[in-house]
């Protein structure tokens, strides 16, 4: 197999990291001949996030070939301050024209590559954006991961009372320390917790599920929102197994960390949950920055608040909307602002990055 990139920058290689590509073109290819390989997850993959690069002219298409073997090109465009499209692996028509794009290789255990090209252009089709303005929710079987000392997909090394989710598909998984890509989780006792998506998981690795068919990567007759681990569990769907043949015993569409099972949600057992996949919605978005992990969510504008939830360091939030209440001094300065970002759930301002737009409560 082949996916094709130019030579521009082996020079500026950093750890873990392949260089950029030549900015402004839509035809460029990247030797990846020395790029540091991150591993983890179940089962195993290696990962390289190239630098975002800059297209000459806008595109929705992007193809790829990759000089080795073992070896798939992963693409995303960007389509706001470090707010991303989904990855799609290449070729790909992402869901709107992007000006930039940004190439994550995947490796299987004996992938190997040495270049890869890449050619960008425009292309009529449907676009995805009304769809992913809706921000979309749904109810989800939760089960604990656990694997403390283990390794995510992305690289993370999972601690003790860690707080992160997996899902069954890597097109939202976001890198390690990073969360644009986030869910918000709530379980029925009404806590909720936002936390970013470092590993891939439970059974399926291709399962996109909270997608419509038009661009679900596989099961594309099942219901959107429905996993395809649901469906094998309570109807027997392929079967009764997964994508690598194994019988499932459980309907798990997301995975969570024991720090967001057990302190986030207050969960005793593994549990159907409310999921709302956050890079799906629109509006004003922050990041959490707190020195420790995680951000008390509280239910009023104020420290003294119940807790009613947490919010995982590098999470992404959306803001529903700002109120004034207690001045806090946190990393990011001191503010009496407070971002609603659910329905009775308040985090403070001084712990809050990027925010902009957001309207008064």
């Amino acid at each position: 197999m082949r996916i094709l990139l130019s030579l521009a920058a082996a020079a500026a290689l950093a750890v873990g990291l392949a260089p950029a590509a030549h900015a402004s073109s839509n035809d460029w290819t990247v030797d990846v001949s020395s790029s540091t390989v991150t591993w983890g997850g179940s089962p195993r993959m290696g990962t390289v996030e190239l630098e975002p690069h800059v297209l000459a002219s806008p595109a929705n298409s992007v193809s790829a070939e990759v000089a080795g073997s073992d070896v798939v090109a992963d693409v995303r465009g960007l389509i706001g301050d470090d707010e991303w499209t989904e990855w799609r692996e290449a070729p790909a028509v992402l869901p709107q024209t992007v000006t930039t794009v940004q190439v994550r290789l995947v490796y299987s255990e004996s992938g190997r590559a040495s270049s890869v090209s890449f050619k960008a252009s425009a292309v009529a089709s449907k676009s995805d954006v009304d769809i992913l303005a809706a921000g979309r929710s749904y109810k989800v079987f939760a089960t604990r991961e656990g694997l403390v000392g283990g390794t995510t997909a992305n690289g993370h090394v999972i601690k003790s009372r860690d707080h992160f989710v997996a899902l069954p598909s890597r097109r939202g998984l976001a890198s390690n320390n990073n969360g644009n890509y986030s869910v918000q989780v709530c379980a029925s006792n009404g806590r909720c917790e936002w936390a970013p998506v470092w590993d891939v998981g439970p059974w399926n690795t291709k399962d996109d599920y909270w997608n419509p068919a038009s661009v679900r990567e596989m099961w594309k007759d099942l219901p959107q929102g429905k996993p395809e681990a649901q469906a094998a569990f309570q109807s027997g769907y392929n079967g009764g197994k997964d994508q690598f043949g194994r019988r499932v015993p459980n309907p798990a569409g997301i995975d969570l960390a024991d720090g967001t099972f057990w302190d986030g949600l207050k969960l005793t057992d593994n549990s159907w949950v409310t999921v709302t996949y956050l890079w799906t919605g629109s509006g004003p978005a922050g990041v959490i920055r707190t020195e420790a992990n995680p951000l008390n969510v509280r239910s009023s504008a104020s420290s003294s608040g119940a807790q009613v939830g947490l919010a995982a360091k590098y999470a992404q939030v959306r803001v529903l909307c700002q109120t004034t209440g207690e001045r806090v001094t946190g990393t990011q300065g001191t503010s009496n602002i407070w971002y609603r970002i659910a329905a009775g759930k308040y985090v403070a301002k001084a712990y809050v990055s990027g925010v902009s737009g957001a309207t008064t409560c």
